[in-house]
């Protein structure tokens, strides 16, 4: 299960990087990533310390940590 949630937390990194911030349900929504394994790849990269979470409102937006 840690090998599927490094690949998915991977590919949230490079959408991240591509995209910029954006909030997990926008990421759903317009992946075939569950929702669930969205927050666990989340947990993933907050462990590392390569993302930042910003609350709006009722609304969480995920951006990448500069470099």
């Amino acid at each position: 299960m840690s090998e599927s949630i490094g690949q998915i937390a991977g590919e949230l990194w490079q959408r991240l990087d591509r995209g910029g911030p954006s909030s997990l349900t926008k990421i759903a929504k317009d992946s075939d990533i569950d929702i669930k394994q969205l927050q666990r790849a989340l947990g993933w990269l907050a462990r590392e310390d390569k993302i930042d979470v910003m609350v709006k409102g009722r609304t969480e937006i995920v951006s990448l940590k500069p470099d």
